[in-house]
């Protein structure tokens, strides 16, 4: 969400009318897994819409900006960051949303280490992990302090603020486990009316598999300049398409208002733009990445280990890591998969960050060259060319992705053929989002998987995933708050490498200095490749013409600015 003032219809009737009869729909692949901003794990979810922080990024400018808080300041060392709220904020329920409701969110939430949330990672500061102090002062300033200086403080405090009013019993009480009840609250049973939020809209219903839909928060904060109330548009629904080809099928019928561009689809609807009465917004190379992992954590679980032995022993191979990525085709991705709209990816920082280390060299398609590795790491060829490991096991995984999702289907596809040419053998199997998720979160019972991260300027948003403690480490899941131990887990070097120089450059405030130390992460990742990627599409979206004020950003989409979006009068 931004700030930034988008130039609104000046008949205030005319946008008061066209607010109340509005509505944009769009469409998710799967069903929201939670209603719990805290507990979330995956994108998209619906709390981009639902709940604001203190401050946000502007998508244009990459710069931070006010939010819920109307201004802060640094202390000389720092150290300190004083904010002052806006003035009568309201939750969506029409009660105050104050200073205690920030305390409340941080202390009793994101820094609760009984609760599970990617977001703490974030928060942890210098090779001590410690979190912030967050104190209030008075009834609209709160106080963050931190131990040592710490780049991304600012960036850290967008963090969606929760009700105390709502909230604060289901952190003290506990269930028969002795875990705090706010694990299990605001779960997708959970009634609409019982969703107290603080952002542009509000849940009004949601059916299983079929939609959720929001409708606008009456005690939204902002207003445009003609103090009409934001934001304009009155409902927005998602369609809930287990498939991208029926999503393509819906947008083309006009039933959906905007569509992510698939590379497959986009020369069919360039053709149709001007018919079909739509814009393609092109934003450049996308944030985030593709990449496909194995599983290398070593330990068991109730002794029994996570990863069939034998087969751990070739994952945590590097050189066989090597082997598997100098044998996939990313060239042919690219041409076939992406209609060559998109570039070989070989970096977990985004292209268009300015943390992006342009140096970085990928593994080139040399399948000879990656059968000569795996040979001198000791494995063998029978005469039908297939796969043995030492002790004679066939080489042989299953990779996963989440299902309807055309494009990593396709690249598992393709993934499993690319394979077969150095004797490997692929079971490849797309599967429920949720399902793939709960896998690599809770299970931890996969060998391979297929799937994306989000991405942004600021590279500490990816401590989670580098610090082997991280939320989301998923190559070498560390159990989360709440969940069932592991025994045996084994860290490797490299891996504590990457985690501590993420510690050092958010310590490091000059920008040439930090740089450096994320190339160096950059450098390591690619060097022992627990995470093999693959490839940087372009960000593309088709947006109907009727939908007036876009401002596409590659960072933030079409939708970032929604609340200033209008319907043209039709």
């Amino acid at each position: 969400m931004s700030l930034t003032l988008l130039s609104g219809c000046g008949d205030a009737t005319l946008v008061n009318k066209t607010r109340q009869q509005s509505q944009i729909t769009q469409a998710i692949l799967s069903d929201p897994k939670t209603f719990n901003a805290v507990l979330s794990q995956e994108s998209p979810n619906i709390f981009g819409l639902t709940y604001d922080g203190l401050v946000e990024e502007n998508p244009l400018t990459g710069e931070i900006q006010p939010a819920l808080a109307q201004s802060w300041t640094f202390s000389e060392d720092n150290l300190n960051i004083t904010f002052t709220l806006k003035e009568n904020l309201k939750w969506s329920d029409g009660e105050p949303l104050t200073v205690d409701d920030v305390v409340f969110s941080y202390n009793q939430l994101y820094l609760n280490e009984e609760i599970p949330s990617n977001a703490r990672d974030s928060l942890r500061v210098g090779e001590s992990r410690a979190l912030p102090t967050v104190t209030k002062l008075n009834d609209r300033q709160v106080r963050f302090t931190i131990n040592e200086p710490f780049a991304p403080f600012l960036e850290s405090t967008g963090l969606a603020i929760l009700p105390k009013h709502i909230l604060e019993e289901t952190v003290q009480e506990r269930d028969r486990d002795g875990n705090p009840l706010f694990l299990s609250v605001w779960g997708v049973d959970t009634p609409p009316d019982e969703l107290i939020v603080n952002g542009r809209y509000q849940l009004k219903s949601y059916s299983t598999s079929q939609r959720v839909i929001f409708t606008r928060n009456p005690y939204y904060w902002q207003k445009d300049e003609e103090g009409n109330e934001l934001p304009y548009i009155e409902d927005v629904v998602w369609e809930i398409v287990e498939s991208t080809d029926t999503s393509l099928l819906q947008f083309r019928s006009g039933s959906l208002d905007s569509i992510g561009v698939s590379p497959e689809y986009f020369s069919l609807l360039k053709r149709e733009e001007d018919k079909g009465d739509f814009t393609i917004y092109n934003g450049g190379a996308a944030y985030g990445t593709t990449f496909m992992a194995f599983n290398l954590n070593q330990g068991s679980r109730n002794g029994t280990p996570l990863v069939t032995p034998y087969k751990s022993k070739w994952f945590n191979n590097v050189q066989f890591r090597r082997a598997i990525a100098h044998s996939i085709d990313r060239d042919r991705m690219i041409n076939n998969i992406y209609r060559g709209l998109g570039e070989q990816q070989n970096s977990p920082i985004s292209v268009q960050s300015p943390f992006y280390d342009p140096t970085v060299e990928g593994y080139e398609y040399n399948p000879e060259l990656a059968k000569e590795i795996l040979m001198a790491e000791g494995f063998r060829y029978d005469n039908n060319g297939n796969l043995f490991d030492a002790d004679n096991h066939p080489v042989r995984f299953s990779l996963l992705t989440n299902a309807g999702n055309r494009i990593r289907e396709s690249l598992g596809s393709q993934i499993k053929q690319d394979l077969e040419q150095i004797g490997v053998i692929v079971d490849f199997t797309p599967i429920a989002f949720n399902v793939l998720v709960d896998k690599l979160s809770n299970s931890l019972d996969w060998e391979a998987h297929i799937i994306g991260f989000t991405g942004g300027n600021e590279p500490n948003g990816g401590i989670n995933l580098w610090n082997p403690d991280g939320n989301l480490h998923l190559f070498n899941q560390k159990p989360q708050a709440g969940r069932e131990d592991i025994q045996g887990r084994v860290v490797a070097d490299w891996e504590r490498e990457i985690g501590d120089l993420y510690v050092q450059g958010a310590r490091e405030l000059e920008f040439e200095r930090r740089k450096q130390i994320y190339d160096q992460t950059q450098q390591l990742a690619m060097e022992y490749l627990p995470l093999i990627y693959l490839v940087n599409p372009y960000s593309l979206s088709a947006v109907r013409n009727r939908i007036e004020g876009v401002e596409y950003s590659p960072l933030g989409g079409a939708f970032w600015n929604i609340e200033r979006l209008t319907i043209a009068d039709e």
